[in-house]
């Protein structure tokens, strides 16, 4: 099964704050999904001031507006999306996440 790993951050959480230790961390977490062969993908993610929404308009047109589509206090700042045996398993990685990255993650299965 494959499952989410998202990592959240305040909105205005710059990268360039995270410390050596955590930065090792979540280098090392990263070393050990590889090694048990379960990640499939990993990224960081630039600040909702870059994103865009797009919007479907009642007249079939596309409006696209900068920014995020939700105005909120957190943001997903990065990912992993994981192939595991299942839930239990997912959240055992959600758990090292969140040591290692020292903030909230979320974890949610794929359809």
């Amino acid at each position: 099964m494959k499952y989410l790993v998202a990592i959240f951050h305040p909105v205005d959480f710059s990268p360039s704050s995270e410390d050596e230790a955590t930065i090792r961390d979540i280098d090392a977490l990263n070393d050990e999904m590889q090694a048990a062969g379960v990640r499939i993908s990993a990224d960081g993610l630039q600040s909702p001031s870059y994103s865009k929404s797009l919007r479907a308009q009642p007249d079939g047109k596309v409006l696209v507006t900068d920014g995020p589509y939700l105005e909120t206090k957190e943001q997903i700042g990065g990912f992993w999306v994981l192939d595991v045996a299942g839930e239990d398993e997912a959240l055992a990685w959600g758990r090292k996440a969140v040591a290692a990255c020292r903030t909230p993650v979320e974890v949610r299965p794929f359809h």
